[in-house]
């Protein structure tokens, strides 16, 4: 999200740049090395700050972690990501707005003014409602390590892992409520029209 908060960015705040900043290399390129980076850093967390497994019933396996290390991994993967996102969407918005006051008091220049796709600002829409969909199921999970660790909330730790699991199944209903090519998409996978001849030349793009 982190990097799709950077495009968004780039593309509405720096819209003439975009071409020669976000090229099809570099988010290749910048994708591997996130995948590559988050590995390396479980790998490094599991082997660092495990501190034993323990099981409450069968078939269970809880992985409990130093406090030390679990206020430092939730700052590298939960309040570091969330504050850059932020950021970048405040930048976002206070030049959408600039852009569309501007627009709106000179129409003429609008070209000049560096016209807003109405689609980047979709997306944009989008990816906001989808960042506030993901602060609402991660935040009840880390607000207990930030509490001080009381254990009086352990029992409650299962629905909470499960409330931030619960974020990776409504990302895609975000996306199809908003974007008609997605749901379309959808359909045509479900109904097993992508296995005719020709599928591929289906414009989803289409009304």
């Amino acid at each position: 999200m982190v990097l799709i908060a950077v495009d968004r960015y780039v593309a509405i705040c720096e819209p003439l740049q975009y071409i020669n900043k976000i090229t099809i290399r570099r988010v290749k390129v910048t994708v591997c090395l996130c995948w590559a980076c988050s590995v390396s850093y479980n790998v490094v967390l599991m082997k660092v700050g495990v501190t034993q497994l323990s099981h409450n019933c069968h078939g269970e396996c809880n992985v409990l972690v130093t406090y030390v290390v679990g206020v430092i991994d939730s700052f590298v993967t939960f309040i570091s990501p969330v504050t850059v996102i932020i950021v970048l969407y405040g930048r976002v918005f206070v030049v959408a707005v600039s852009h569309a006051r501007a627009m709106k008091a000179h129409p003429f220049r609008a070209s000049q003014l560096g016209t807003i796709n109405k689609s980047e600002l979709k997306a944009a829409r989008t990816l906001g409602t989808v960042i506030f969909v993901f602060l609402l199921c991660f935040c009840p999970y880390y607000f207990p390590l930030f509490a001080g660790g009381d254990n009086n909330v352990a029992f409650a730790m299962p629905f909470l892992l499960w409330l931030m699991y619960l974020n990776s199944c409504v990302n895609p209903l975000i996306y199809a409520f908003f974007y008609p090519w997605f749901r379309k998409s959808i359909k045509l996978i479900v109904t097993l029209q992508i296995m005719q001849p020709g599928s591929s030349d289906i414009n989803i793009l289409s009304s």
